[in-house]
């Protein structure tokens, strides 16, 4: 099946510093991909490339199977980073125009409006001006906007940023039905939860780079595994066992030995050995690495602090 996005060799600088380079991937119809990175990483500078919004320095952008062009842009949904609407016009007008201005007719966008409304929670604001929203409800409103006309790529900068777990519930939901409807969705965010639980893969860039383009899973097999152990025995014999890389006994506001396996070694080969020696664990955890955790990892140290303030 042709990709409904195809990024290729991408490069773009801004005087003497490139802020994306080299940079290849492509997005599936149906696909929802989770763009990340930590600021400055490119992820902004991509987005609009794809868009035309700026002019690639080097290499190449297709859509829906074609060489980018400008009319092919009705069939793309945006919703940017720096949000914007126009204050004045109530929150049906302003649907019903950004869907106009994308070929829809009067009827079938003022239909859309409405239903889109209806979808989340707004109705009883269809005739509020944006200005008397709350943020919340003007940026679902633009939401809305991006996708009334029924793109087939829906392309989101940021879309959760400031909005309430109520409100991001509400947009989780519309992305995945638009995905489900065979819309590809491309979005970037800082909040590893929202990719967690939209994507089924992800792309990682670093200082303009590609890091990783793969499914979350794969992207937590790049960690080590840990395993957590409560026991009233002294479980430092597991330092010693084949396959434990480390071991971090009990320590201050950690009550449990952690276990770092190398390898493809199993955490039942841990328990294995404790059972062996008549100990019998009261808690034994064996979770993989959060995307939080592969996200720094991945990213660098300088994504640490961006990850842990999301």
């Amino acid at each position: 099946m042709t990709p409904i996005l195809e990024v290729e060799d991408l490069g773009k600088s801004y005087g003497g510093f490139e802020a994306v380079r080299h940079l290849s991937f492509a997005l599936a119809r149906g696909e929802v991909l989770g763009f990340l990175g930590p600021n400055g990483a490119g992820k902004t500078s991509t987005l609009r490339m794809i868009l035309g919004i700026l002019k690639p320095d080097r290499g190449s952008v297709r859509l829906f199977g074609q060489a980018w062009s400008r009319a092919l842009l009705p069939r793309i949904g945006y919703l940017p980073e720096e949000r914007g609407l126009y204050r004045r016009m109530k929150a049906a007008e302003a649907i019903a125009y950004f869907a106009r201005l994308r070929g829809l007719d009067r009827a079938a966008a003022r239909r859309s409006a409405s239903a889109l409304l209806e979808r989340l929670g707004l109705a009883e604001a269809a005739g509020k001006r944006i200005e008397s929203l709350s943020k919340g409800m003007a940026q679902k409103v633009q939401l809305a906007a991006a996708i009334a006309h029924g793109p087939e790529l829906l392309i989101l900068d940021e879309p959760f940023t400031g909005l309430d777990p109520l409100n991001q519930q509400a947009i989780e939901g519309l992305i995945r039905e638009r995905a489900a409807a065979g819309c590809a969705v491309l979005f970037s965010t800082h909040t590893m939860q929202h990719a967690e639980r939209l994507c089924r893969r992800i792309l990682i860039l670093r200082r303009g780079e590609k890091a990783f383009d793969g499914s979350i899973e794969e992207s937590r097999r790049l960690l080590p595994r840990r395993v957590r152990l409560e026991a009233s025995e002294d479980l430092s014999f597991i330092a010693g066992l084949a396959g434990v890389s480390r071991l971090e006994p009990p320590g201050p506001g950690r009550p449990a030995w952690e276990a770092l396996l190398a390898g493809s070694t199993e955490p039942g080969a841990v328990l294995a050995a404790c059972l062996a020696r008549g100990i019998m664990p009261y808690r034994f955890d064996a979770a993989g690495p959060s995307l939080h955790e592969v996200f720094v990892a991945i990213a660098g140290s300088d994504a640490a602090a961006e990850a842990d303030a999301a």
